[in-house]
């Protein structure tokens, strides 16, 4: 029951329409179409909540699947439709349903059919995943692999390496992962303490 969408409990999908909209951070990430507006940030939960609306166009979604190691999100479809992926499951989540991905489970979502999805999203605890995604929204505006839309594997391995705790690839013990991705992140930490260090010295030029 714990990963099928389910009606939210009584008044939760009323309450979030209802509640005045709050003026919060704005994350987009252009690869993956997703825009995260922050309703309740970590620092005003003490660290217990991230509460944020997310959307994504038509054809937008995550670019991989991914476990979150320690965390809970909880996802309330306000309009559109969303397919997640858990594991083998697949679930079509209308509005007024809540899906719930327990910490640990691997998940792909995105939206599902000809507009925008939009979902109220709660992950529990909430760790580093703001810090998490906009480090992902720098990282889609940065250099790009061969031409695509991808970020530089450098740069995506530092990320990975970075926020551990957040988020992890599925299915992969994780000294494996970390031992693959670690010689690629030091060459992402090595490119981006270069562009600081460009920055810097074009500041003082001036």
């Amino acid at each position: 029951m714990g990963n099928k969408a389910s009606p939210p409990p009584a008044g939760g999908l009323e309450s979030a329409r209802s509640e005045p909209a709050r003026s919060g951070r704005v994350i987009v990430n252009p690869i993956s179409g997703e825009r995260i507006v922050i309703r309740q940030s970590g620092a005003e939960t003490g660290g217990e909540l991230l509460s944020f609306d997310l959307f994504l166009p038509p054809g937008g979604h995550v670019p991989a699947g991914h476990v979150h190691p320690v965390q809970e999100e909880r996802f309330t479809v306000i309009s559109g439709l969303m397919r997640f992926r858990l594991g083998r499951q697949t679930i079509l989540a209308r509005p007024g349903e809540t899906v719930l991905i327990p910490a640990g489970k691997a998940h792909w979502f995105g939206a599902a059919g000809a507009q925008v999805a939009h979902a109220r999203v709660e992950v529990r605890p909430a760790l580093r995943m703001e810090e998490f995604f906009a480090e992902n929204e720098t990282l889609s505006l940065a250099g790009r692999l061969g031409g695509t839309r991808l970020p530089r594997l450098s740069d995506l391995a530092r990320i990975l390496l970075e926020f551990q705790r957040e988020v992890a690839v599925p299915y992969a013990p994780a000294f494996l992962v970390q031992a693959a991705l670690a010689p690629l992140a030091w060459l992402g930490r090595r490119r981006a303490r270069a562009a600081d260090a460009g920055d810097a010295g074009s500041g003082t030029a001036g």
